[in-house]
């Protein structure tokens, strides 16, 4: 009799430990145009695609290298059980422009995948911060600086490779990748994220490399970042430097535009992007009925006017009910501590 309680227990216990790590947000949260990821999801019911067209030209005649490549960037991110994981596949469709295997001297264009990765993150911190604001006896309190936000929230990813792609990008199979996700919000407007990754894990190529953002909110609309990625190989390493601006066009939709400078061995060249982020939210709050011993209460007024709604002529006279049930949704739904 006792093992049923305690399960019982536990499961409150975890219901109640997601929802203090709810990661849904009434605004788009979007990773572009950096290539840094946060480590927080989109939420429960969210299916967010962040898409862009990019231009990468390098000045080079290295034989082994892509002088140039034009394409399109998608990244698709949803979350189905858990707030805390975020389930994600990222693939770049893209024109390359590559040196010919018979006449090295020569090059020839390639359109194929790039990169097509299938992955998850989990955030398994979070920094929680003080309400400066909610201080009215010291001023200086009140514009203290929070130590706490030395300390970042912290996730882990984990996807795989699974080389369907072009013939210059294949490591010969499907290769996993490994990586930590970082963000300091320092202050409400400013943040700074790194990552760090292992990719391509038990291949020849293997690669280490770090990702450090920095963004900063002008306003509720815009925002600019600015980003160094480096990619340690064993021939030579790849480091870009560069930023962007963000601008929020709707709750729902982003657009954004980034340059970059890019240095590959001895090679240098450029990197622009312009994209635009949105998602479709389906988001809903969870929550149970339960009564003073924690069981679930299933029949109440609010369940019984829900069946109601459901009814064969409620769905003919859907329409003089409407208004009805929008005024039902917003007395019942509970917010979320975000």
């Amino acid at each position: 009799m006792k093992k049923p309680k305690i399960l019982f227990a536990i499961v409150i216990l975890f219901l109640g430990f997601e929802s203090v790590f709810a990661q849904y947000t009434d605004v788009i949260n979007s990773n572009k145009p950096g290539f840094s990821e946060s480590p927080y999801s989109v939420g429960t019911g969210v299916y967010q695609f962040e898409n862009s067209l990019f231009l990468r030209n390098l000045n080079t005649d290295n034989s082994f290298s892509v002088p140039k490549s034009f394409g399109f960037d998608m990244l698709f991110r949803t979350s189905f059980f858990l707030e805390r994981l975020e389930l994600n596949a990222q693939m770049s469709l893209q024109r390359d422009q590559i040196f010919s295997s018979i006449n090295p001297s020569e090059k020839m264009n390639v359109t194929g995948f790039g990169r097509f990765v299938i992955g998850a993150k989990y955030l398994i911190f979070e920094q929680k911060y003080e309400d400066k604001s909610k201080e009215v006896r010291s001023w200086v309190r009140r514009n203290a600086f929070d130590k706490k936000r030395l300390i970042p929230s912290v996730a882990v990813y984990a996807g795989v490779n699974t080389d369907f792609v072009s013939e210059n990008y294949k490591t010969g199979s499907m290769s996993p990748k490994f990586g930590i996700l970082l963000q300091n919000d320092l202050t409400n407007e400013f943040n700074l994220i790194t990552n760090i990754f292992y990719d391509k894990v038990g291949t020849d190529f293997p690669e280490f490399s770090y990702i450090i953002t920095a963004t900063q909110n002008f306003n509720q609309r815009w925002s600019g970042f600015i980003e160094n990625q480096t990619i340690f190989q064993e021939n030579f390493n790849h480091t870009n430097i560069g930023g962007g601006l963000a601008y929020l066009f709707t709750k729902n939709m982003q657009f954004n535009a980034s340059a970059r400078f890019l240095a590959e061995g001895n090679a240098s060249g450029f990197y622009g992007s312009l994209g635009v982020s949105y998602r479709i939210d389906k988001h809903k709050d969870s929550f149970i009925n339960v009564d003073d011993n924690g069981n679930e209460i299933s029949d109440t007024p609010i369940s019984r006017y829900n069946k109601k709604q459901g009814s064969f002529f409620s769905r003919i006279f859907g329409s003089k009910n409407k208004n009805q049930k929008k005024s039902n949704r917003k007395r019942t739904k509970r917010r979320r501590n975000n």
